[in-house]
């Protein structure tokens, strides 16, 4: 019997809330906004759970984010959504995982890569892209793995923690992903 950890994407629930709550508004300074975009401005933190729940239920979660469960519990989520003009088949992707505990183990790579495959089976989508920067090697390392192809970057375009950083932006499109 198997007893390695199934990762799956999956709707978000009323049980992930407590877990999405404490890493989008009650951690201060949480590890993974440091690489998702930290030039970025932040959400409020601060907000309680009860209205964080409120404003869950009034906004339910759609196809177009997903949660990354590790064994059924919430470890981070996934979005996307279609770039401007809609119809034009190109989809951007995003990506996280919340707690470091679970970097740098593939987790990131295989939600990704479920992502990717989920996107085409159920978009339009011609190419797929997802956007980092230069500073998050892990992301751009597991995006390569994956089978994106870097096809943009933008030198020194952001500027965070007194540096200048690319911005790096990976693709694949939908005839090269079917024939890998």
């Amino acid at each position: 019997m198997d007893s390695s950890p199934l990762l799956t994407l999956r709707p978000q629930t009323e049980a992930d809330l407590p877990t999405l709550h404490r890493w989008l508004h009650a951690e201060q300074s949480p590890e993974w906004q440091r690489w998702d975009g930290p030039y970025f401005p932040k959400s409020s933190s601060g907000l309680s759970l009860e209205t964080y729940t409120e404003r869950a239920a009034a906004h339910p979660w759609d196809a177009d984010q997903q949660i990354i469960a590790l064994d059924g519990q919430c470890i981070g989520s996934v979005s996307r959504y279609e770039e401007d003009p809609v119809g034009g088949g190109w989809f951007e992707l995003g990506i996280v995982i919340f707690d470091r505990a679970y970097w740098g183990g593939g987790l990131g790579r295989w939600a990704l890569r479920l992502w990717t495959v989920r996107t085409f089976e159920d978009t339009p989508a011609h190419v797929i892209t997802l956007s980092t920067w230069s500073g998050n090697q892990r992301m751009i390392r597991a995006a390569q793995a994956t089978g994106y192809r870097e096809c943009a970057r933008i030198p020194e375009a952001r500027a965070w923690d007194g540096q200048r950083w690319d911005s790096v932006k990976l693709a694949t499109l939908r005839c090269d992903w079917l024939s890998s």
